[in-house]
């Protein structure tokens, strides 16, 4: 009869069917990889916790305590409300973050700690009983508390 011969059209509807399951398959492991070292890492992709939360692994109160030369850090708002993120120094793990109102403070009592406020002048920063210059107002303000 005749010769056989394979279908050339049909070998290419398999190859690009082959090369779409690899790309999507590598978008998978891309995708798998990113979310695991976002998870992981601490990326700002995570929900944060408010300013007047608590996390489990470090102690803070809030409100007008005092300072005293072992508190690693005491930070209050004098000026208008600000935004303060609290960080441990190194792991970069969330101890506090959100919005504080006028008169609102927080004492912390781990250490080291990074500590950014979006309106510097607007808060009055205690770090080992010893209060700290004041930013310029308006302008972000960091710290970084180490152990008393």
């Amino acid at each position: 009869m005749g010769r056989h011969r394979s279908d050339p059209r049909g070998l290419a509807r398999i190859l690009l069917a082959a090369l779409a399951v690899v790309a999507v398959v590598a978008l998978l492991v891309v995708g798998g990889i990113a979310l695991f070292n976002a998870v992981n890492t601490g990326d700002d992709s995570k929900p944060r916790q408010s300013a007047g939360a608590s996390s489990p692994g470090g102690s803070q109160q809030s409100g007008g305590e005092k300072a005293n030369a072992s508190t690693p850090l005491v930070i209050k708002v004098v000026g208008p409300a600000t935004s303060v993120l609290v960080t441990v120094a190194g792991s970069n793990k969330v101890l506090a973050q959100g919005m504080l109102n006028p008169g609102e403070g927080r004492k912390i009592e781990d250490a080291p700690l990074n500590v950014v406020a979006s309106d510097g002048g607007a808060v009055q920063v205690t770090i080992c009983g010893k209060v700290q210059p004041r930013k310029t107002s308006g302008e972000r303000g960091t710290w970084f508390v180490d152990k008393c």
